[in-house]
């Protein structure tokens, strides 16, 4: 009976089981006996068949057959192209979903392109003031220093500065206390020379965006902190516009990223630019800059230029690499105070000095979030004039922590414009400080009244310009600041010449300052709720078109997935390579018109979309056409599932595995709506992940055979108990203390690896190879290649990567002092290349020439037998597949463990030996076609994701992973390497995710069955990062004004988001390709079905 066709063409997979129903009845009975005659598998995984002792000899019908598989392989072709094609595509929509989102939630502000002038001044300037609008004299107040230093310790925490104060935090001294006294101790004895305050910044608290803060007076925003890599020039007003503007000369040394933010500003012949990121490099920074620094203070050279800074990355590099709690700290700190102790020695004194710190470090040496040590920096000015003084006596002693009369980061830029005689940058926020001002005897008033009123002045010339450019009415949203604002003004204008006058004018236009931040702190809050809402709708419907996707070609594999209807279908496709159609009678994939659809829905999508935005004067080509592409896409992928798809008959889960599978998903997306939950995430995935174990092992107690029972029960306790023991790897969040103690470094101090765990990768590389060994014996695949790959090459690479983690602690630890700088460092590096070589180079080309795990043997029978066929014994047939695709993972694995430190080598050999477990039990509960393999896998990538050091914080991320196999920042490969190393874990079960049906299959498989299984077992993994990534994207708008939004919210949406983005790339790239490559291997040998 022919197959019922739709009036489009397809092929209803449904009608096409009848049909091969029909056929069965008639041709699959006979055929069964003689199967089961002719081949045996044995209980240990042998295949024995026995087949006639006779020569070679063609037939017309092998040659039927030949041409047969020939078809069946470019079927397999075909419906894997349109897969990957599908699951490309699916990328492509996350992506602009995210991108969209993202646009609309990562917050931005208006900059205004306005610059002050020196000769227009925000209010008239006092009449005691002569020279107004000179740069030589002061453009808006009297210029009191002719050149500055500006030296940045980058990440000086404030309490690396005061004396060590017991506390409950500290009870005894750390290692970087006392290690810089200098300021200090001249803040305290000299008074009128030099002041120490805290010096509070704006997250992020990553260097690029402080430095923008620390030169316009402004706020940054959260999308800022993407570009922390790659900065672009300062365009918007700026203390070193005025600078040049002024005709200042201007020099600049150390970190590079102020010659990205401003490119040729800086004197060439004399400034210089080191690379910044290097974190494993301590001195080259530090050495230039002082090598540099000292011949400009000379006399020699001091008329040469008139603004020095200076950028030391010391400290802040000594904190990635070992933590704030280490010697290499104190020592750092004692450098620092050395040559500070220079440079106030050779200052003159017309020359104004600043230290400070753009962010603080947290208790591992991290930066970019908002946690107090990160924001608690420390700012120091020094001048042998003796202009500085205290409001109030009792203020002589600088604060003992940074709770104490702090000054914001802004609050710099304002200060030393009217220090140098500059005009205050148009967008300034900040206030003048009042130490700079109050003068040494702390009787100042009238001078600090006058920098204040300035600087309120070009604080509300800068509001009404804004409000103007927004479209907004100043009564409507600041009717406060102009109450304010009157206020000041008429108290300045009434007020006589009295200290009280004085002090309450200041008051006031402080207040009006204080005022004006705060509600710009919330207008630049504003989010683009429409761009957030298109981000949610993409997001939304690809998640439905993977639901659907994930179900549809389910139903595909349903139609043949019985052994029957597989001989029937052999014997019609047999009938139709004799009739020479066919290339004609191939079915059209279901995947097929999917794609079609969606690509040509985006086709069309992405012109209309460009069509509009070309004809609106406000739209943007890229956002209405991404968006449309996006929607017509999707449209197009829908229609084309729902015209075809017979699964919703019973759209509802069966059996307790699928519904498991849904509530773990659906539970965690739930769950993100609460901080709690966020913040103890690791704890409630392993929770979910010992229910399943659990639940695993009361099923297996039901099977009826004794081996299943026992083999189940025992893997299934060992998935929990690996999973626990794996908890004992832990980095806590700073909302987890004092609750949670960290065990994946030395010390909650630190960021280095303690001595006895550079012993577990020794462990590993013994012990891991003979685990997966004795997964591939219970089947007899510990054959062919299998023992040469994982016996020799796996152990050689983790042993020398064992080497290589041995060889960075005695370079940190520095072991071996005789050894020449450098040494370790170059031997480190050949290792890292050297395992890289062989997991990605020779394991990628080994992967796809190698044979299946498998030995062949021919027993011939005994002369005098009565048997007159020879026995032909192939070991390993009962795993053919997922012992050979097994190798590829192996080969991820080791690429990943290059870049994780022990205890993170710790993580992924346990999560490896888990993924073995739960293919056992799959098999032995036959769930392979179940969507909770794959689920399950999703929670071993988030689990091990915290196990291997990371939480959901920007200041987790272990940057020095860059440079594992490299010298210095190279891209891409930089980037690729933080990402191995942060999302290693989800990479290594992406990787797996095939193995959850390829494990213990048949080794002939039909060949649109096999895709049909892979896709869906990868559509349901995927499936959960995209539910995932959803629900941060719909909790993160919905609690948009939560106070935790940045600190817990926002990181946790980045990292879902990344998340799906990088699985999606390593699905399509290794996991899809890699399982094509291995069928195909599979198939050369065994042929197809």
């Amino acid at each position: 009976m022919p197959s019922r066709s739709s009036k489009s063409g397809k092929v209803d997979p449904v009608a096409k089981a009848e049909d091969l129903k029909n056929t069965a009845a008639q041709s699959a009975k006979p055929n069964a006996p003689q199967e089961r005659h002719r081949r045996e598998v044995a209980g240990d995984g042998a295949l024995k068949e026995r087949v006639p002792n006779v020569g070679p000899k063609v037939t017309a019908g092998q040659a039927v057959m030949e041409e047969r598989a020939r078809a069946k392989v470019a079927v397999f072709k075909r419906a894997w192209g349109w897969s990957i094609g599908f699951f490309a595509w699916s990328f492509f929509v996350h992506a602009t979903g995210i991108f969209l989102f993202t646009k609309g939630f990562l917050l931005t502000r208006l900059v205004l392109d306005q610059r002050s002038s020196c000769t227009e001044p925000p209010i008239p300037l006092p009449s005691s003031f002569r020279g107004a609008g000179t740069p030589e004299r002061g453009c808006w107040h009297p210029r009191a220093f002719e050149k500055a230093v500006v030296v940045i310790i980058d990440a000086l925490r404030y309490d690396f500065t005061v004396p060590f104060n017991s506390s409950s935090r500290f009870p005894s001294p750390q290692v970087f206390h006392n290690a810089l006294p200098l300021l200090y101790d001249t803040a305290v004895n000299e008074p009128q020379n030099a002041f120490l305050l805290p010096f509070i910044a704006d997250p992020p608290t990553t260097t690029l965006q402080r430095l923008k803060g620390l030169t316009t007076g402004t706020l940054p925003t959260f999308i800022d902190a993407g570009s922390n890599f790659a900065g672009t020039a300062i365009e918007e007003d700026n203390l070193l516009i005025q600078l040049r503007q002024a005709g200042r000369r201007m020099v600049h040394l150390g970190d590079d990223t102020w010659t990205a933010l401003f490119p040729g500003y800086f004197e060439e012949n004399l400034s210089r630019a080191y690379d910044s990121f290097n974190v494993w490099d301590l001195h080259t920074v530090d050495n230039g800059v002082t090598e540099h620094i000292l011949p400009l203070l000379s006399t020699s050279k001091r008329s040469e230029w008139d603004v020095v800074f200076a950028h030391y990355l010391g400290v802040d590099h000594a904190g990635h690499r070992y933590g704030p709690d280490h010697p290499a700290m104190t020592a750092k700190l004692q450098q620092m105070d050395g040559v500070l102790r220079d440079i106030v020695a050779a200052l003159d004194d017309d020359t104004l000095l600043v230290v400070m710190g753009d962010h603080g470090m947290d208790s591992k040496g991290d930066h970019g979030g908002e946690s107090d040590d990160e924001v608690e920096a420390a700012l120091w000015m020094y001048s042998k004039k003796g202009v500085f003084g205290r409001t109030e006596p009792d203020f002589t002693i600088p604060p003992q922590t940074a709770k104490e009369r702090p000054v914001g980061q802004i609050d710099l830029v304002p200060t030393l414009a009217l220090l140098l005689g500059l005009p205050i940058p148009f967008n300034n926020l900040g206030s003048p400080i009042k130490e700079a001002f109050i003068g040494r005897k702390g009787k100042g008033w009238e001078n600090l009244k006058n920098a204040a009123s300035i600087t309120a002045a070009a604080v509300k010339r800068y509001q009404s310009a804004y409000y103007k450019a927004r479209g907004l009415e100043e009564d409507g949203v600041g009717g406060t600041l102009q109450g304010l604002w009157s206020n000041a003004l008429q108290n300045s204008a009434s007020s006589k010449a009295k200290e009280s006058s004085w002090r309450e004018s200041y008051a006031l236009f402080s207040a009006y300052q204080r005022e004006t931040l705060k509600i710009y702190r919330g207008l630049w809050a504003r989010f683009d709720v429409p761009s957030m809402m298109q981000g949610i709708v993409i997001l939304a419907a690809g998640v439905l078109v993977l639901i659907l996707y994930a179900r549809s070609v389910a139903d595909n594999d349903e139609a043949v997935i019985k052994v029957e209807l597989e001989q029937a279908e052999r014997k019609l496709e047999s009938q139709e390579v004799a009739k020479g159609a066919q290339d004609e009678k191939v079915d059209i994939d279901l995947t097929e018109s999917i794609v079609t659809g969606a690509l040509i829905g985006s086709a069309a999508g992405g012109s209309l979309g460009s069509t509009v935005a070309m004809m609106s004067p406000e739209g943007s080509i890229l956002n209405e056409g991404l968006f449309a592409a996006a929607v017509g896409g999707l449209l197009g992928a829908l229609i084309a599932q729902l015209g075809s798809l017979k699964a919703f008959r019973n759209p509802m889960p069966s059996g307790l595995w699928s519904w498991l599978a849904i509530i773990f998903t659906v539970s965690q997306a739930i769950g993100f709506a609460s901080n709690s939950y966020t913040i103890w995430e690791d704890s409630i995935l392993l929770f979910f992940i010992s229910t399943f174990g659990l639940l695993a092992a009361f099923s297996c107690l039901r099977q009826a055979s004794m081996v299943n029972r026992a083999l189940g029960v025992y893997h299934s306790a060992l998935f929990v108990l690996l999973g626990w023991i794996s908890s004992f790897s832990r980095l806590c969040r700073e909302e987890q203390m004092p609750f949670c103690r960290s065990t994946y470094y030395s010390s909650a101090a630190s960021s280095t690896s303690a001595p006895w765990q550079l012993l577990i990768p020794f462990l590993v590389a013994v012990l891991l190879p003979s685990v997966i060994r004795s997964y591939y014996t219970s089947t007899r695949s510990y054959e062919g290649f299998a023992p040469v790959w994982i016996g020799v090459t796996l152990r050689g690479g983790l042993f020398a990567a064992a080497i290589f983690w041995t060889l960075d602690a005695a370079d940190d630890g520095d072991w071996i002092p005789s050894m020449p700088k450098g040494a370790l460092k170059s031997a480190r590096v050949v290792i890292a290349q050297t395992v890289f070589a062989l997991a990605l180079a020779a394991g990628t080309t080994a992967f796809v020439w190698a044979t299946p795990c498998v030995s062949i043997s021919t027993h011939k029978p005994a002369e005098g037998s009565t048997k007159t066929k020879a026995t032909v014994t192939v070991m390993g047939y009962a795993n053919v597949h997922g012992t050979r695709y097994a190798l590829l993972v192996f080969n991820i694995l080791l690429t990943c463990l290059m870049v994780q430190k022990p205890m993170g080598w710790l993580s992924l050999s346990l999560c490896t030996w888990q993924i073995l477990s739960l293919l056992e039990i799959l098999d032995v509960l036959q769930l392979s076609s179940r969507s909770i393999g794959p689920t399950m896998l999703a929670l071993l990538a988030s689990l091990h994701f915290f196990k291997t050091g990371h939480q959901a914080t920007l200041s987790s991320i272990q940057w020095e992973s860059a440079f594992v196999p490299l010298h210095e920042i190279r891209y891409p490969y930089s980037p690729v390497l933080v990402a191995l190393n942060t999302f290693g874990a989800h990479i290594l079960c992406a990787v797996a995710v095939p193995l959850t049906v390829l494990w213990k299959a048949e080794a002939k498989q039909h060949p649109r069955r096999l895709v049909a299984r892979v896709a869906r077992a990868w559509a349901t993994f995927a499936l959960y990062f995209a539910v995932e990534s959803l629900a941060t994207t719909l909790w993160a708008a919905h609690l948009r004004r939560h106070l935790m939004l940045y600190r817990i919210f926002n990181p946790r949406f980045m990292v879902a988001a990344l998340a799906l983005l990088v699985l999606d790339v390593v699905g399509v790239a290794i996991a899809l390709l890699g399982s094509r490559v291995n069928a195909l291997g599979i198939a050369d040998v065994f042929g197809w079905a």
